[in-house]
């Protein structure tokens, strides 16, 4: 009977698959419909089957275009190459959206950096932002109740029942206060700390035959920094400390906005905060913004990402482009604090061996390169790696080293994840955990600044918040 019945829970984690001639938009909008109503698988064993199908239907959709295309000219080729990848992007959306928790965040890397994946997928993924299935309100108000003590519908002075957007560890509402001021509730999904845990037991029963290598301990640490990081994301009254800290080191700047939180309407499953009208990325950039408009968002973002980094020790290590509100008025929104670090002081030390690599160079990279990257006294004498990292590290800098305006070109992209590629297949991957957040921070910058296409002089605003924190004197 526990066997049948865990069969028909494997087969219940399944997701709908979808027919190969489907076209997306109705595709995808069915499909964040149907998923509504199904709640977050939490079990390991359903998690890791609903992840290994996923995989082999699109490795089985890939082998279809593969077989299909051997006896067709180029253009039709091309075509059914361009279609087999909104197929796989699908499903991958189908997959993602419906594990959430851990899982989503992989797809939601994917839609934030192009170049790195076909631009099929980053159209299709990037509906992960804010499009992701919700759950249905009748599940919502219970778990609001449980949370605040009462309905939704009796805390609030209106409460819409359907969510505006929704993502990987919860959705957001729209609604109103007493007071009449418009604010975003961001309600969690259940059970979704328990769907994060089994993500990455399965994780590590995954990579267990490295268990043998000589960096298995520092994969280990990595992964267990991703996960006490994701776990203090499910944790919205840390959230608010978050968000106020970030307030507070950009109180000064008329044109950045940070909502304001309200503890009182808050739990630890439940955010209530200021409600920012405006528009994501996407739709900022299909209404033609001229160059003015996208230099000046360029030059907030940029402010904020240092300011944060300076001034709040804080790594704002989720830049992907549902975080960023664009105003009317022409104020930038950030919005979203779960995935933040405060560095330690061990940290900080890095950070400031960086700022010093980064001024200076010389020996200050070399022992910076070290700290970094956990080397030996022996392994820091070796020539190659020590020219592979320090490659990626000037990569990095150029933006704040040249004085003039910096292109994020096709070019630059292109060879930062080349650099990245090569440090991976040399297995130059060692590395204090605070870099897995700092570089989804640099790559989410840049990626950024990639699609908003700005003429903005970046070294002279990082100089200005060097200055400000009273840092590389």
């Amino acid at each position: 009977m526990k066997t049948s019945h865990r069969m028909s829970e494997i087969l219940d984690a399944l997701p709908a698959d979808l027919g190969e001639e489907a076209a997306p938009e109705g595709s995808m909008v069915e499909l964040l419909r149907s998923l509504a109503h199904r709640p977050v698988p939490t079990g390991r064993l359903v998690r890791l089957w609903a992840l290994g199908s996923l995989q082999a239907k699109i490795a089985a959709g890939y082998l279809a275009y593969w077989l299909k295309s051997g006896f067709t000219g180029e253009e039709e080729k091309e075509r059914r190459k361009k279609q087999a990848h909104v197929d796989a992007a699908i499903k991958l959306l189908g997959g993602m959206g419906y594990l959430r928790g851990a899982i989503m965040k992989v797809g939601q890397a994917l839609a934030q950096y192009p170049k790195i994946v076909p631009e099929q997928y980053v159209e299709v993924l990037s509906s992960l932002y804010f499009e992701a299935p919700p759950m249905h309100f009748s599940l919502l108000r219970e778990f609001v109740r449980n949370e605040l003590g009462a309905d939704p519908e009796e805390l609030f002075d209106d409460f819409e029942t359907e969510a505006f957007a929704a993502a990987s560890l919860g959705q957001v509402h729209r609604a109103r206060l007493k007071s009449g001021e418009p604010v975003a509730v961001k309600v969690q999904y259940p059970n979704i700390a328990r769907a994060i845990a089994a993500d990455f037991k399965n994780m590590k029963a995954l990579l267990a035959p490295l268990r043998g290598t000589r960096d298995w301990q520092n994969l280990v640490d990595q992964i267990e920094d991703v996960r006490t990081t994701l776990e203090i994301e499910t944790d919205y009254t840390r959230e608010i400390e978050f968000m106020e800290r970030a307030r507070s080191a950009l109180a000064s700047e008329d044109d950045i906005v940070i909502p304001r939180s309200y503890p009182e309407l808050s739990s630890r499953r439940v955010l209530t905060m200021q409600y920012l009208e405006g528009v994501h990325l996407t739709e900022f950039l299909e209404g033609n913004p001229s160059q003015p408009q996208r230099d000046l968002h360029a030059a907030q973002i940029t402010l904020l990402t240092f300011r944060l980094f300076y001034e709040a020790r804080m790594s704002y290590a989720d830049p992907n482009p549902g975080n960023f509100i664009f105003m009317d008025d022409g104020r930038l929104g950030l919005i979203d604090f779960g995935c933040c670090r405060v560095f330690s002081d061990d940290e900080q030390e890095l950070m400031e061996l960086g700022l010093a690599a980064l001024l200076h160079g010389g020996d200050a990279q070399t022992q910076m390169i070290k700290k970094a990257s956990l080397l030996t006294d022996e392994e820091a004498k070796d020539e190659k790696r020590r020219e592979a990292l320090g490659s990626v590290l000037d990569w990095f800098w150029e933006p704040l080293r040249y004085d003039g305006e910096f292109e994020f070109d096709d070019e630059y992209l292109r060879r930062g994840i080349e650099l990245m590629s090569e440090l991976v297949s040399r297995r130059y991957v060692r590395s204090m955990p605070i870099a897995i957040w700092n570089n989804r921070l640099f790559y989410g910058y840049r990626a950024l600044m990639y699609r908003l296409g700005p003429r903005i002089n970046v070294k002279r605003l990082h100089d200005s918040e060097l200055q400000r924190a009273g840092l590389g004197g």
